[in-house]
């Protein structure tokens, strides 16, 4: 199992319709696709986030057919605008030593095939994680 989380902080002056509207539609979407065997979207507290959300994903197969869905793009084109932090990692019980690796393959693969999301995300503020660009050869 894959338990894909990303915790985020949103830009100074999102209005509170913004941010009401954007994390409706981030539950919307990630309803939306089906590989994901559990979920969760909402406030995240103890840490310097606003927001947070965990996928829980079988295994690299559907870890790639979740980041590249086309609710899960969408997601991004519509909610990073609106992000100021946003840190993203992955817990696993994958004993393969190079399940790191080959999830950072994935976002690179993604970020290659993708540029706009690539460039969202690499417009952030700040950004950490798995997948970020400048880490495990991402560009």
């Amino acid at each position: 199992m894959i338990y894909h989380c990303i915790r985020f902080t949103l830009k100074p002056g999102v209005s509170e319709e913004d941010k009401a509207s954007g994390l409706a539609r981030m539950r919307e979407h990630i309803n939306a696709i089906p590989v994901i065997k559990s979920r969760i979207v909402g406030p995240d507290f103890g840490g310097e986030f606003d927001y947070g959300a965990v996928s829980v994903l079988e295994n690299l197969a559907d870890y790639a057919e979740y980041m590249n869905h086309p609710a899960h793009l969408e997601m991004d084109r519509i909610g990073l605008p609106l992000v100021d932090k946003f840190v993203s990692f992955d817990i696993t019980d994958d004993p393969d030593p190079a399940v790191g690796d080959e999830i950072a393959e994935i976002h690179r693969r993604r970020f290659d095939d993708m540029p706009d999301i690539a460039q969202l995300v690499s417009g952030l503020r700040h950004y950490t994680g798995s997948g970020a660009p400048g880490k495990h050869g991402i560009r």
